[in-house]
């Protein structure tokens, strides 16, 4: 049974110093990243673009941020605006990484990647995985739609985009503000200032606000949906009882933490973002019900029992964001 989880060092988030070998990697690291964006900027190397509204969902920091629920909240808004937005996406941590391919909601999460299905799941928007995002978002132009969700890719310069809405984590925030990997960010903390939207995921009980400049996003986690099918339950049910909680993302901890704020007892599992279930990962020796993050589920379904519940959230962000990007988008 493999339940090993893929730690990110201690000195990213706890104040320590990190090794020499890493500070002296990461300014190797800082030297290839500066490189890259000056040939970008200078038109050395050549980006590439659409006819249709390009907009970038991502973060800076090596894990999750909270970018999905942002990517799938976008989505509906959009569609509510009365545009037909599609979504384009690496699909990290498929078996083929290699594989382009479109992805529905019944697609298997090992070719189609765990947070490409989920977004098909919960939007039923075309949805297009290809390593190459400028080839994904051509293919959804082709295939109709009149603006482009990047799920993913602040780094990925060769696509051209409009907007960019960069996720931090308000938990975690940059952690100790140096690069990969003598810290978490993938390029200097300054990038974000280049983006358009700031978005703050303040989880779903966090107590704290944005900063000047960004926006909060609180998660809306008020239900548990059985694995199985039928009617989903209010959360409040499993109050006061002991369950296995499962979360294979970028930050366990914070999901486990949004249990015990509904008075659950929590006895957590934690695994490696995006890592590839099998039934053996699900038997924990006790029958108490087991609770895992959306994400997780969309790979746990095949062999899940009555006593598995995804528990799925909800970003919610002020109105006045949304009437700031639709006018943007209008506005360019």
């Amino acid at each position: 049974m493999n339940r090993k989880r893929l730690q990110p060092p201690g000195y990213w988030f706890d104040g320590s110093r990190p090794p020499l070998p890493a500070r002296l990697l990461a300014e190797a690291y800082a030297g290839a990243v500066a490189s890259r964006k000056w040939l970008y900027d200078k038109g050395l190397l050549r980006r590439g673009g659409v006819d249709r509204p390009v907009i970038v969902v991502g973060n800076l920091i090596a894990g999750g941020s909270g970018k999905t629920p942002v990517v799938i909240a976008l989505v509906e808004r959009l569609r509510a605006a009365g545009r037909t937005p599609g979504v384009a996406s690496r699909g990290y941590g498929r078996a083929q990484a290699e594989d382009v391919l479109w992805v529905d909601p019944d697609t298997d999460p090992r070719r189609g990647g765990d947070e490409p299905v989920l977004i098909a799941r919960r939007t039923g928007a075309k949805v297009r995985v290809d390593r190459d995002r400028l080839a994904a978002a051509r293919a959804l132009v082709g295939a109709g739609c009149d603006v482009v969700v990047c799920d993913d890719g602040l780094q990925h310069y060769r696509l051209r985009r409009d907007l960019e809405i960069e996720v931090i984590d308000g938990r975690r925030r940059y952690g100790n503000g140096l690069l990969l990997p003598a810290g978490p960010l993938r390029e200097p903390a300054g990038r974000g200032g280049d983006c358009q939207f700031r978005v703050v995921n303040l989880g779903a009980d966090e107590v704290g606000d944005a900063g000047f400049g960004e926006w909060p996003m609180r998660l809306r986690v008020d239900h548990a949906q059985p694995l199985q099918g039928g009617r989903p339950c209010p959360l409040r049910t499993f109050s006061g009882q002991r369950v296995h909680a499962v979360a294979g993302i970028g930050d366990p901890e914070r999901f486990f933490a949004t249990l015990r704020e509904h008075g659950i007892a929590v006895v957590p599992h934690a695994f490696a973002d995006h890592h590839r279930y099998v039934a053996d990962d699900l038997r924990f020796g006790s029958d108490l019900p087991v609770l895992m993050t959306e994400k997780d589920a969309v790979k746990c379904q095949p062999f899940a029992g009555e006593r598995h519940f995804s528990v799925p959230a909800t970003a919610e962000l002020p109105e006045a964001f949304w009437i700031a990007l639709l006018d943007r988008l209008s506005h360019p």
